[in-house]
């Protein structure tokens, strides 16, 4: 008779990783067979709330919303933060223009 020997951790953790990815595989699959069939549709850009991105009317030293490369100054508005902003403002999404 054979005797087993005990399965190592990292034998039990191989197991259980190829469990896991067996499992996962075919969410992955549907999820992107549907997103792929949604990339023909118009995508929308969310813009993000000001609260979210630490928006302030004041500029943070030298860097401000009217020196950003996100800042559209003929509507005072960002192309990633939502709503109306000024152009001496300042959030955490701050790039400077080039």
């Amino acid at each position: 008779m054979m005797k087993q020997e005990p399965l190592s951790r990292r034998d039990v953790l191989r197991g259980a990783l190829a469990v896991s990815c067996s499992l996962l595989l075919p969410v992955a699959i549907y999820s992107s067979s549907a997103n792929s069939a949604n990339s023909a549709a118009p995508t929308t850009n969310k813009k993000v709330p000001k609260e979210n991105v630490q928006y302030q009317t004041k500029p943070k030293g030298e860097q401000k919303c009217g020196k950003c490369q996100n800042f559209i100054a003929e509507s005072s508005t960002c192309k990633l933060v939502d709503g109306q902003v000024s152009s001496e403002g300042w959030c955490s999404l701050w790039t400077k223009k080039v």
